[in-house]
């Protein structure tokens, strides 16, 4: 079940894409790119370089 935080997140997201489900979406992906790419150098800093390459990662 999703939260009230959660639907009013995602009713903002939307809102600052100007209601286009698309954009909301792409925006959401490209933020989730880079959140990998970051957990993936700390993940190589801490010395666990296979665990930036596991099962955990959405795409």
């Amino acid at each position: 079940m999703i939260s009230d935080a959660s639907e009013a997140a995602i009713d903002q997201i939307v809102a600052t894409c100007n209601g286009d489900m698309r954009g909301a979406l792409k925006a959401l992906l490209l933020v989730n790119e880079q959140l990998e790419a970051e957990l993936a150098q700390f993940y190589a800093a801490a010395g666990l370089d296979g665990m930036a390459r596991g099962s955990n990662v959405l795409h």
